[in-house]
């Protein structure tokens, strides 16, 4: 659909003069150019907090978790982003038997790590399964950064960071710009969540029954609390202009 394009040119048209108006033609923004002005409306500066906290868990029939996180922020005063990885390795009480290996088939799905964007897949061979896909973004603005928080985990580097018990195995994966979160379960079926510069994939890939699988994403921005200044507008409005000349 093209309704944030149409909507952008009626608020321009709105806060133009009334000899303007006349003159001025609302013209349709395609996505490809709407894509080179992403991120240029915050200025320098006005960022002044960054996290991000991804979450992977598969709990099995017998009760087994296993799963991991990895978490980072970013304030005006940190010198190197870090991610931090803390693994979750819950065993079932009364340490069961694993459950029997699923029998069902689960086909297609290759393009899947080659979409861009944010891509959720759930998909299904087994009975009496739940998963969720959840991404969370949460925007404030405020006079001054949160308070730093001592940072839980393991710091992430080059070399993945693993667990495992009767639930499966997780995987914690950095590498070409990306970082991987990955849960093998054990012949429940399997769970991933990638993010990267293209965008965020999750999917959860069950053949067993009565899994719970949960990918969570959660981004949060802090910007600084003030108004734009006059210049900042102007700037603003030269991108505008310069997608393309006026009348094509």
């Amino acid at each position: 659909m093209k309704v944030i394009p149409l909507l952008a040119a009626t608020c321009i048209v709105a806060c133009l003069p009334v000899q303007a108006e006349s003159v001025f033609k609302p013209i349709e923004l395609k996505d490809q150019e709407l894509a080179q002005l992403r991120g240029k409306y915050v200025m320098p500066g006005r960022v002044i907090s960054f996290g991000i906290v991804m979450s992977s868990t598969w709990k099995n029939a017998v009760g087994d978790n296993i799963g991991a996180r990895v978490s980072m922020q970013v304030q005006e005063s940190t010198i190197k982003p870090q991610f931090y990885v803390t693994t979750i390795d819950e065993p079932a009480t009364g340490n069961p038997a694993p459950p029997a290996a699923g029998t069902g088939t689960v086909t297609g799905g290759a393009g899947l790590s080659q979409s861009q964007g944010v891509t959720q897949s759930v998909r299904a061979a087994g009975d009496y399964n739940t998963a969720a896909n959840t991404v969370s973004i949460d925007v404030k603005e405020a006079d001054q950064p949160p308070p730093a928080v001592a940072q839980q985990g393991t710091p992430l580097n080059s070399t993945p960071i693993t667990a495992s018990n009767g639930a499966g195995d997780v995987s914690v994966t950095p590498g070409n710009g990306s970082i991987q979160l990955a849960i093998n379960a054990n012949g429940q079926g399997a769970a991933m969540q990638q993010l990267a510069a293209g965008g965020l994939l999750q999917a959860a890939q069950m053949v067993g029954g009565n899994n719970a699988v949960n990918n969570l994403a959660q981004l949060s921005v802090v910007l600084k609390n003030n108004l734009p200044s006059s210049g900042a507008l102007d700037c603003n409005l030269d991108q505008l202009k310069g997608l393309r000349t006026m009348g094509m």
